[in-house]
Order: C-alpha cells, then sequence, then structure tokens
C-alpha cells in the first residue's frame, strides 16, 4: 500500500497535479522583491557587489583576475561568505529540528535579523560613503549571509517552490512556458501555474530593483529599510 501511495506521489510530482500550498504560493515572489532590493540596493552603494545573486561576482573577478585589473577582495569573498552562510543555515535547521511551515518561519527571522543589522549598520556607518572601504565590506557580506538564508529557506523548508535566485532560470521557465501555452504540442509536463509563478517572479525582482533604485537616490543608506520592512512582512505570510 505504500509502494501505492509513493508511487502516486511520484506520478502526481511528473506531470505537475500535486496542489501547492498557499505558503508555496505566497511566499517567492515576495522573496523575490527582497532580493531585488537587496541586490540594488548593495549594487549602488557598496561597491558594485551582486548580494543576491553571487554567481555575477564570480565572473567579475574572474574577470578581473584574467585581465590583470585591481581585485576587488569584498567582491571575491562575497563567494566564500556565501558559501558558509549556506553551511550555517543548514546546521541551523539542522540543530533546531524543525521542518516545513516552522522550519521557514525560523529562517525568515534570521533573515530579518540580518537585513535590520545591515541597516542598523549602514545608518550608523554610512558605508556608502566609501563603497570599497572596510564598512562597506562589512555591510555586503551581512547582506550576502542574509541572501544565503533567504535561498537555503526555500530549498530546506519550502522545496516545492520556485526558487527566487535564479532569475535567468525563471526567466526561461516564463518563456517556455508561454511557448508551450500557445502550442498544441506541450513540451513540458503539465503545470498549469508555471507561468504564472514564473512571471510573479520576474516581476517581483524587477519591481524590487526598480524600487530599490529610487529609494537609493532619494534616502541613500536608509533604503536598506524597505527590505528590512518587506522581512518582516514575510514572517507573517500564511
Amino acid at each position: 500500500m505504500s509502494t501505492l501511495v509513493a508511487f502516486q506521489n511520484a506520478n502526481d510530482s511528473a506531470d505537475g497535479s500535486t496542489e501547492m500550498t498557499p505558503l508555496e504560493v505566497r511566499l517567492p515572489p515576495l522573496l523575490s522583491v527582497i532580493a531585488g532590493m537587496v541586490d540594488l540596493t548593495g549594487f549602488l552603494t557598496l561597491g558594485h557587489i551582486f548580494a543576491a545573486h553571487i554567481t555575477g561576482n564570480l565572473v567579475v573577478a574572474a574577470a578581473a583576475a584574467v585581465a590583470g585589473g585591481p581585485l576587488n577582495v569584498a567582491q571575491a569573498l562575497a563567494i566564500p561568505v556565501f558559501m558558509l552562510a549556506l553551511a550555517a543555515v543548514w546546521m541551523i535547521a539542522q540543530v533546531s529540528h524543525q521542518r516545513g511551515l516552522a522550519l521557514a518561519r525560523l529562517l525568515l527571522w534570521v533573515q530579518f535579523l540580518l537585513l535590520a543589522a545591515v541597516l542598523i549598520f549602514s545608518t550608523i556607518a554610512r558605508p556608502s560613503a566609501d563603497p570599497h572601504g572596510l564598512t562597506a565590506g562589512i555591510a555586503v557580506m551581512i547582506a550576502v549571509c542574509a541572501m544565503a538564508c533567504q535561498y537555503a529557506l526555500l530549498r530546506l523548508a519550502i522545496p516545492g517552490a520556485m526558487s527566487t535566485a535564479v532569475m535567468t532560470g525563471n526567466l526561461t521557465n516564463t518563456v517556455l512556458s508561454l511557448m508551450d501555452s500557445l502550442s498544441r504540442r506541450p513540451l513540458l509536463p503539465s503545470d498549469p501555474g508555471r507561468l504564472t509563478r514564473s512571471l510573479y517572479l520576474l516581476l517581483g525582482f524587477l519591481l524590487g530593483c526598480v524600487v530599490a533604485a529610487v529609494a537609493v537616490s532619494l534616502v541613500g543608506d536608509w533604503a536598506w529599510s524597505l527590505p528590512t520592512t518587506l522581512a518582516a512582512l514575510a514572517i507573517a505570510v500564511r
């Protein structure tokens, strides 16, 4: 009997018919807005370092190394710091013995506290005044840890949710799902909500970037208050 149930669950996952939980539907779009805000705010105020898209730092650091240009130490450090933060989040999840919604709540709190730390540190130390200085490096590393927590949260607590980190992947899902919806012979497994979910994540990230760019131009380091506020609201998502 258990084998039959497992087989049925596997079939449901394969054809996309498994019903998503409300948290899987509501939380990722909000987190994508936060990711966009953090990425743009950090990029504009903290030395052109990507806090949310770590592969961008890898590409820029590699290009600088090959071209023999000056190495941005904080940009290079963002990569191992992100990895260490992921490991730390895994350890938090392991020690907490929580799973699912309870684990999501715990890690949302961790993300909020990290973003609040960036906000407090930035408004006191004003790292944007010296984007390549030590204070900017400290601020961006905390922001990187916050994003690592967000991405680990989705993988560990809500594995059915789409990633808010891989915008290239979400753009791919959006275009392919759109082509499938217009075709009489779709190529992807049946999942009517894939196009909508991917589009929400793309638009959410874009919205976060636009709002962050405006906020930085208006209030400078206080722009960190926006993703921090949204992180607090994310804790209340049901």
